[in-house]
């Protein structure tokens, strides 16, 4: 859902109880926090690396020291492992322009029963921890310090209060085995209501598609089999997290937790590192203007 460089990250594994852990094992393929609207196609976009990993030389790493001092930073876990303890308040609609949306939803969980709100916010506090160490100032969105959400109308303010140079919400997909891979959602131009993206949809281009590059670079893994025909790339205008902001912002899936592959790899501590280090340094090489 993306946007000095503001990250918010947020990475919170916590306790669940036994029948939270089934339900969420059980629940239905379709992970209920991407809102399951049919993606808008991404052939047009620039560009595009193919399904196969690269074969040109791998994007240049970030250069150490506090090259990002001075940046902000906002990192967006998304939903919240107490979510499902507030079923009615999650379920209040929100405006964001082009409709009214739930204010947030639980979020799929692999069939082991790990959930994707506790892999958002472990991840978030990685990239956390290594943009801080690049100089950026970070914000979380949440950081296993709220009941609940925020709504997603809230965590789009909070970019745009922040006036952050990138925002970067956190997500893995729950989609159908043998769905694997991960992909970046770009805002659509959305002019209606209170939602216009038209300021932001270039730059959130050119963050996604550094982020893009630099996840499949520092885990090895390639972009969705389907989701953006290979490109790894997805445009979307029905998301209130990406339609609210009036900063550069993007969404992130980072695998499919209902693929057994992808559900092992979300699943290990040492590849959600990678996968931070992915995040942190596809921010890194945008904010340098090196995407």
């Amino acid at each position: 859902m993306g946007n000095p460089a503001v990250v918010v990250t947020a990475a919170l594994v916590p306790t669940c109880t036994a029948a939270w852990l089934v339900w969420g094992a059980a629940s239905a393929p379709a992970d209920q926090g991407r809102n399951s609207d049919v993606p808008q196609s991404v052939a047009a976009l620039p560009s595009v690396r193919p399904s196969v990993h690269p074969t040109k030389a791998p994007s240049r790493p970030p250069r150490t020291g506090r090259q990002l001092a001075g940046r902000v930073v906002v990192l967006d876990p998304g939903h919240n492992p107490t979510n499902n303890r507030h079923t009615t308040e999650i379920a209040r609609k929100v405006d964001i322009g082009t409709a009214r949306k739930e204010c947030d939803t639980t979020g799929t969980a692999t069939n082991a029963g790990y959930p994707e709100a506790s892999y958002t916010l472990d991840v978030s506090r990685r990239v956390r921890k290594l943009l801080q160490d690049r100089g950026a100032t970070v914000k979380l969105t949440q950081d296993g310090d709220r009941p609940y959400g925020p709504c997603i109308d809230e965590r789009a303010r909070i970019g745009n209060n922040a006036k952050a140079d990138a925002v970067v919400s956190v997500h893995a997909d729950g989609s159908a085995a043998g769905n694997r891979g991960y992909h970046v959602i770009l805002p659509a131009s959305v002019h209606k209501g209170v939602a216009d993206t038209r300021a932001i949809t270039k730059p959130s281009r050119l963050l996604g598609t550094a982020l893009r590059d630099h996840f499949g670079d520092a885990t090895g893994t390639k972009p969705s089999n389907y989701i953006g025909g290979g490109s790894g790339l997805d445009v979307r205008g029905d998301l209130g997290g990406l339609n609210l902001s009036r900063v550069p912002k993007v969404f992130i899936e980072c695998g499919n937790m209902r693929d057994p592959k992808d559900a092992a790899l979300v699943s290990s501590a040492a590849w959600r590192q990678k996968a931070a280090q992915g995040i942190a340094d596809g921010i890194t090489a945008y904010l340098e203007g090196r995407g």
